[in-house]
């Protein structure tokens, strides 16, 4: 069996374990979220030994060449010795400068931080509790409009140790840590008479958000088609500043779904991804975002491949709820 030394400690890898496995198995504390090699929270530096190449999947080539690789995928052919991959992360502090409620569940934060962070809308950023507890959060701020500051939007998830943070002691004038920005899920310009579909439940609307903003503030000219799902109309949120938007670009259309008993005049009846399918039965040349529930995401990605989107034009962030992970 192929061992993994760790902090001067060598610790056997088990047959079928992955690295993350093997170490947590030991109680070594590795900051992790998604487990999935999505949210690369848990990336980690290959100080000796060599990773097997999927483990370094979606990983830009200048971490690549730096022997970074995420533990959680990784399952190690030979021995390995790792360390902590945080100084990659710029770490920034940041002023909380307002909590806002949307919804019963969701809050916008806005934060300021110590110096610029360069972006795309969309991306996202890691919040620190503390040094070993963080979560990422989808940036829902537009440069352009919101200057040096950003905003996240964060749900507060059932035993959520971060979002239960941030909802029930974070105030206002308080300073945190966030790192740089990160994630593939952003508005691709160059193409600007193409039709964009965009799918999202829960807080997965904040990536969405960003995107939509950037897309119209560059002059895109294609339909921008936006559906945000909820059980029930109190899921929802920003609908009215959506609705704005629908006067103001006439190319921008909003649909509010309910997959719920009751829906309420002006809402479509059914499941997110039901809706936007029904309208949109033919996907060639469209560029397709999808963001929130991990099952509806998945599921998305099949069907909207299906509907003739090229796999390369489906942009995904799921969000896991393992620990509360990906941008909820």
């Amino acid at each position: 069996m192929p061992k993994i030394t760790f902090g001067g400690r060598a610790y056997e890898c088990g047959e079928n374990k992955t690295v993350l496995e093997c170490l947590t198995a030991q109680g070594v504390s590795v900051p992790s979220a998604c487990h999935a090699g999505i949210c690369q929270s848990c990336m980690m530096r290959a100080v000796k030994g060599r990773v097997p190449a999927v483990s370094q999947k979606g990983l830009k080539p200048t971490l690549v060449t730096r022997n970074y690789f995420l533990p959680c995928i990784c399952y190690p052919s030979e021995d390995i010795e790792v360390a902590y991959s945080d100084e990659i992360l710029q770490k920034y502090p940041a002023e909380v400068l307002s909590i806002e409620r949307l919804n019963s569940e969701i809050v916008r934060v806005q934060l300021h931080p110590s110096q610029p962070i360069q972006y795309k809308p969309g991306q996202f950023i890691r919040l620190y509790k503390d040094d070993k507890t963080s979560r990422f959060y989808s940036l829902a701020s537009f440069p352009q409009r919101d200057e040096d500051n950003i905003h996240i939007h964060v749900r507060k998830m059932p035993r959520g140790i971060v979002s239960g943070w941030v909802h029930d002691q974070l105030r206002s004038g308080d300073v945190v840590n966030i790192s740089e920005s990160a994630g593939e899920c952003f508005y691709v310009p160059g193409y600007p008479d193409l039709g964009l579909l965009l799918i999202g439940t829960g807080c997965g609307l904040a990536p969405l958000y960003g995107i939509i903003q950037d897309a119209l503030a560059q002059g895109h000219r294609g339909p921008i088609h936006l559906y945000h799902g909820s059980l029930n109309v109190g899921g929802l949120y920003l609908i009215e500043e959506l609705k704005a938007l629908t006067k103001t670009y006439p190319n921008f259309k909003y649909v509010p779904c309910i997959s719920g008993a009751e829906v309420p005049p002006g809402f479509a009846a059914g499941t997110v991804l039901e809706v936007a399918l029904a309208d949109h039965a033919d996907l060639s040349g469209w560029h397709v975002y999808l963001c929130g529930n991990p099952e509806m995401v998945s599921r998305a990605k099949q069907e909207t491949f299906l509907a003739g989107a090229s796999v390369n034009d489906i942009y995904a962030d799921p969000f896991l709820p393992t620990t509360g992970s990906l941008s909820c």
